[in-house]
């Protein structure tokens, strides 16, 4: 595939090398896009130890330009981690608007591509939301019913109902309307996202995942001798809209029937304790292990010795694990979000839908009853293993490139 190289800005705020998550996201955006492209890239200050010396240990990238900014140590003392980040997040993108624009008009510049963080509610930069703008992959629209959330702590609770209020008021959103305006394309994580773009500005909207299979072959081949256990992992940040609660009262119900059965959750986050009190409520706390956040290759070690892997998620979340499971050739038993759930198939995966909490429990135990059958693993590890080879990084790559190629034609 032979295109013109096109110059793009790219704002991708969360943009790291070895990450997983939001973080991993943005870096394998950047470095499929510079393919096809000509980048400058805007990032945090904090990301340039680890991208500068990747960088120079993989020279075929050193044409992507890239830029750094951070508040001031002293302005940013609050924020630490994920606690603050929201905020943190909209002032970098106010204070890096002259970045923006100065970058785009003394390289001739014309298109604005804002990844990170995909959350149509949080800014983008004005300027560069007023040229060629590509927004996305977006969500941050899905919410959780009542029914559900109505299980979670106090915190959490104030939380979702917040979420729902603010979906409410999308029609008096002004920001939220005006980036739909200025963008030219939408990309939208989910088909709820998508359904909420105002009507008049939804034929920009383009359903397009954020996350895709990265080859794991070199963390495959040091699996741990199988024990007599089936065993199951779930991975993410412990918050309550990841439905790790799901996971552990569905893996409950299935313990009745087998014995046999081991669930690894891995993530650390403000749910953790609520979730061993449900452990220890449902007396599987002998069958869960909570491991807390590991690097990455434990991460890896971990979902390897594993024989399934469940992603409870009840919006588009912790999708890294989920495109991991067909890169390592295991089954996964997940949530239908309408987001990344559409690259999984019942013949390679167990793809629920949301319904009840209740229904949702029986089936996800179900599920977990059925993989432990040594034969039905195999025959879907194998298809997922095989299906996963379509949704490569460089596949995702050219679909984007193909996109943006036949939007820009008529406009730049």
């Amino acid at each position: 595939m032979s295109h013109p190289k096109h110059k793009i800005f790219v704002s991708a705020y969360a943009c790291e090398p070895g990450q997983g998550s939001e973080i991993g996201v943005g870096w394998h955006w950047v470095l499929e896009m510079s393919r096809y492209f000509e980048l400058w890239v805007l990032t945090r200050e904090s990301n340039r130890p680890t991208i500068e010396p990747w960088i120079k240990e993989n020279p075929e990238y050193r044409n992507i330009h890239f830029l750094y900014f951070d508040l001031p140590k002293w302005a940013r003392f609050w924020k630490k981690g994920l606690r603050g980040v929201r905020t943190y997040y909209n002032i970098w993108q106010f204070c890096t608007d002259g970045i923006v624009k100065r970058t785009m008009r003394e390289n001739g510049i014309k298109i604005f591509h804002h990844i990170t963080y995909g959350n149509v509610l949080w800014k983008v930069s004005s300027y560069g939301q007023k040229q060629f703008f590509v927004w996305g992959p977006v969500g941050g629209l899905e919410t959780i019913p009542a029914e559900y959330s109505n299980h979670y702590g106090r915190k959490a609770r104030i939380i979702e109902q917040a979420r729902r209020a603010t979906i409410r008021l999308l029609p008096v959103n002004m920001g939220f309307k005006q980036r739909c305006k200025n963008a030219d394309i939408i990309l939208c994580k989910t088909e709820i996202t998508s359904n909420l773009i105002p009507a008049k500005y939804r034929d920009k909207a383009v359903l397009f995942t954020d996350v895709a299979v990265e080859s794991l072959a070199q963390h495959t081949g040091n699996q741990e001798t199988k024990s007599n256990c089936t065993n199951f992992i779930t991975v993410g940040r412990l918050e309550a809209w990841r439905g790790f609660d799901i996971a552990i009262e569905s893996f409950a119900k299935a313990a009745k029937e087998r014995n046999d059965i081991h669930l690894t959750i891995v993530g650390k986050g403000g749910d953790k304790e609520r979730l061993k009190a449900i452990a220890k409520q449902q007396g599987i706390e002998d069958k869960i292990t909570f491991t807390g956040k590991v690097e990455m290759e434990e991460y890896y070690r971990l979902l390897a010795a594993s024989d399934v892997a469940i992603n409870a998620s009840l919006k588009e979340g912790a999708v890294t694990v989920s495109f991991d499971t067909l890169s390592m050739g295991k089954p996964l038993i997940c949530l239908d979000t309408t987001g990344y759930t559409r690259y999984f198939s019942n013949e390679y995966a167990i793809v629920i839908p949301r319904t009840s909490r209740k229904n949702v429990i029986e089936k996800m135990s179900a599920a977990i009853v059925r993989l432990c059958n040594e034969e039905e693993r195999k025959s879907l590890g194998e298809k997922a293993k095989s299906a996963g080879t379509q949704f490569t990084w460089q596949a995702r790559g050219e679909e984007f490139c193909d996109l943006l190629m036949s939007k820009i034609k008529s406009c730049l």
